[in-house]
């Protein structure tokens, strides 16, 4: 390679190695320093999106920590009562088609044709008052079709 360089015209010779300089700036700046710079601001808005969403979530940090120190009601009530008193108070008992323990601290309960948004309030009001969480649930649209209503399943633990 270095003998047909040198057998280039001096003109010629500057135009090839002008060229080969052109090529070469071209591989580093487009293979290297462009894929690192990309990901380099690609992380740098990923650090600005988390650290927004903390400071979102910052306020909240007081009202989580109030409501888990809330005082947890009916501790040493059965589960069978808790579900029944709070399915009366929500007016969903008539929906109720069977409620089952599972183990020593849960229950599994069946719903059929109940109002969706009823079932929803009622599960957060346990979780709330009752230190109770979904384990798990089924839901599916009721026989009828009727819009809002469903026919549910949901195990809850304490």
């Amino acid at each position: 390679m270095k003998s047909w360089l040198e057998t280039l015209q001096p003109r010629e010779r500057m135009l090839v190695l002008s060229a080969a300089g052109m090529i070469a700036f071209a591989i580093l700046y487009f293979g290297l320093w462009q894929p690192v710079n990309r990901s380099h601001t690609s992380l740098r808005n990923s650090v600005q999106t988390w650290s927004n969403a903390l400071a979102d979530l910052r306020p909240l940090r007081g009202q989580v920590q109030s409501v888990s120190a809330m005082p947890r009601v009916g501790q040493n009530e059965s589960l069978v009562v808790i579900i029944d008193n709070t399915l009366r108070q929500r007016g969903l008992y008539s929906a109720l088609q069977r409620s089952q323990p599972t183990s020593q601290n849960g229950i599994r309960v069946e719903f059929e044709n109940a109002a969706f948004d009823d079932l929803v309030l009622w599960l957060g009001d346990l979780g709330q008052s009752y230190g109770m969480h979904v384990q798990s649930g089924s839901f599916s649209g009721n026989a009828s079709g009727t819009p809002g209503r469903v026919n549910a399943t949901v195990t809850l633990e304490r």
